[in-house]
Formats: C-alpha cells, sequence, structure tokens
C-alpha cells in the first residue's frame, strides 16, 4: 500500500516536473519569440530612424533650394517690377513724343502754308520789281534822251537817273539865294523835267522827287547843314511857288504831290580820281526820284543779303564805294548782284 502510494506520488512527481519543463520549455519560446521580435522590431525601428534622417536631410536640401528658387523668384519679380516701370515710362514717352510728333506735322503743315503764301508773296514781289526796274530803266533812258543833247550840259546817272547841278550855277558861294542865271537855268530845267516825270507813261510810278542840297569841307557840320537845307529849299521854293510861270497849274500840282527837301551838310562829299575831296564838285544840288514799292524791295533785298552774308560768315558793308569823279551815294544801301544792283542799290534814301 505505501509503495502503491509512492508509485503514486513519484508518478505525480514526474508528471509536474514535466508539465513544468514543458511550461519552461514554452516559456523559453515565448521568450525566444519575444526576443525575436524586438530585435526584429529594433532594427525595423533603426532602419526607419535612418530613412528618417535621410528624409530629413533631404528636407534640408530641399528646403535650401526652395528658399534659394524663393529667392530667385522675388529678384526675378523685382526685375519684372523694374522692367514694367521701364516699360510704362517708355509708353509714357512715347506718347509724349507722339504728341510732339503731332505738335511738329501741325507745325509743319502750318510753314508749309507759310512758304507757299511767302513764295506767292516773292512772285507777286518779283513781277513788282522786274516791273520797276523796267520803269526805271526805260525813265533814265527818257531822261538821259531829253537832257544828253541840251545846251544845259546835265548828265543824268545811268543807275539811279539822279541829276546833279554844280552849286556855282545856282548860288554864289556859302550864299543860299538863288541867282538870276540859277533861276534861269531851273526854268528850263524844270519844265523838261517835269514833263517826263510826271508825264503820262511814269507818274504812276513815282513815289517821290528829293532835292538834296550838299556842301564841301569848309566850315562846321551845322552851319553847312543849315546851308545845304536852305539851297534845297530854295531851289523848291522857286520851282513850286504859287506865282511860278515855270509848270502849268496841273503839272505843278502834280510835281508839289511827290517833292521833298534835304540837305547833306558835307556827309556826302565828291571824290577825285585821286581820291582826293574835289571841293567844288561837293558843292552841289541834286534831283533823285524814287519809284512806288522801291522801298519795300530795296528792304527785301537787304534782308535776302544779310542772311548771305550771315552764311558766309562775312560782314555786310554799307554806304561805301570806291573814289571816282563822280557822286559818292549818301546812302548805298545793300549791295546786290544783277540788274537790282544796278537800278537800286546806288538810290539815295532821302
Amino acid at each position: 500500500m505505501m509503495r502503491r502510494n509512492e508509485r503514486t506520488r513519484d508518478e505525480e512527481v514526474t508528471y509536474w516536473l514535466s508539465y513544468s519543463d514543458m511550461m519552461a520549455g514554452l516559456l523559453l519560446a515565448f521568450v525566444l519569440i519575444i526576443s525575436l521580435t524586438v530585435l526584429h522590431a529594433k532594427l525595423q525601428f533603426d532602419e526607419k530612424q535612418e530613412q528618417l534622417l535621410g528624409k530629413e536631410q533631404e528636407l534640408v536640401v530641399q528646403a535650401g533650394i526652395l528658399d534659394e528658387e524663393r529667392a530667385t523668384v522675388a529678384a526675378q519679380r523685382a526685375i519684372l517690377d523694374s522692367q514694367q516701370k521701364q516699360l510704362n515710362a517708355q509708353e509714357a514717352a512715347l506718347a509724349e513724343q507722339g504728341e510732339q510728333i503731332a505738335l511738329q506735322e501741325k507745325t509743319l503743315r502750318e510753314q508749309h502754308e507759310l512758304l507757299s503764301q511767302f513764295e506767292e508773296l516773292m512772285a507777286q514781289q518779283q513781277a513788282k520789281l522786274d516791273n520797276i526796274i523796267g520803269v526805271r530803266s526805260d525813265l533814265i533812258e527818257a531822261l538821259k534822251a531829253e537832257f544828253n543833247d541840251s545846251n544845259l550840259h546835265i548828265a543824268v546817272d545811268a543807275q539811279t537817273g539822279a541829276i546833279t547841278f554844280d552849286a556855282s550855277i545856282l548860288f554864289d558861294y556859302n550864299k543860299f539865294e538863288l541867282k538870276d542865271t540859277g533861276k534861269v537855268f531851273l526854268s528850263e530845267f524844270l519844265q523838261r523835267y517835269v514833263n517826263i516825270l510826271m508825264g503820262e507813261k511814269y507818274r504812276d510810278y513815282v513815289s517821290e522827287v528829293l532835292i538834296e542840297g550838299h556842301t564841301d569841307l569848309e566850315g562846321d557840320y551845322l552851319f553847312n547843314l543849315d546851308l545845304s537845307q536852305k539851297r534845297a529849299y530854295s531851289v523848291a521854293e522857286y520851282c513850286l511857288a504859287d506865282n511860278s510861270m515855270i509848270l502849268d497849274a496841273a503839272s505843278l500840282e502834280a510835281f508839289r504831290s511827290v517833292v521833298a527837301t534835304a540837305g547833306r551838310s558835307y556827309s556826302n562829299p565828291v571824290y577825285d580820281a585821286n581820291g582826293n575831296v574835289d571841293m567844288a564838285a561837293s558843292r552841289r544840288v541834286d534831283f533823285n526820284f524814287h519809284l512806288k514799292d522801291e522801298e519795300m524791295i530795296r528792304e527785301m533785298i537787304s534782308i535776302l543779303n544779310s542772311e548771305n552774308n550771315a552764311e558766309n560768315n562775312t560782314s555786310a558793308s554799307a554806304g561805301t564805294t570806291a573814289p571816282t569823279s563822280t557822286t559818292a551815294p549818301a546812302n548805298t544801301g545793300s549791295q546786290v548782284d544783277g540788274p537790282a544792283s544796278e537800278i537800286l542799290s546806288n538810290e539815295p534814301i532821302g
């Protein structure tokens, strides 16, 4: 009985030992499984950690690249803004230039119209000039034909038509009262002179007949100015007086409408061939006629000559002539080439 109990007890002990070993084995297996699981998890964690670190580095690099790109975009935006400003400024400049071009085109059109008007005016003035030149030439030829073969021994200036009288024929030295011989001379001269100038062919063209007195260089300027003026007036007074019997009433009235007198003192002496003042020839009285529109044409010629002289960088000279045996003009005016010069340049202006 006891042996049976012992065997039963041994069997129970063996049973529990086997069970314990089995449980221990299972536990060890669980431990190993857990350990492997933990190790595998640890390895996966480390791998993921490394991948995460790699991703972080990539993000850092990409963030740097993004910052650079942002900076580039900002710089490009600044450039675009600057270019936009420049474009706006250029558009404004183009608009302003367009306005200026429109204004210039308007100015050009106005200038073209003015040029057309000026050309038309110049054509009209050229026609007047041609007409005046022709009238003056014809009038000078008529005066020359009238007096060159007369017993008055009067010379007509071929360029100006001026007629000069020696003062000794008309006046005593330093006197302004007409001598009897001077009155006879003027009576014969004036009728023939007026018949031509105030004749039907030329009277509409004559604007003025200037009677000028001149003296020599003796004495002071004012004395000679007074003497020359009184001599010119004495001639006009004798020729145009109410009781004058030289001209008929119609001729007298026509001649009075154009006559003027002036005294030049010794400002325009006569030179001889050697360039010395001819005192006797300087004492004289001149009859000068002016035609209508000549002053305007002379001014136009003066303006044109001034422009030509400015282009050539030369100074225009006026009132100077080479010494000759004829009267030096009181005012030569502008020197021009061609027929206009011969007709207008040497005519004294009263």
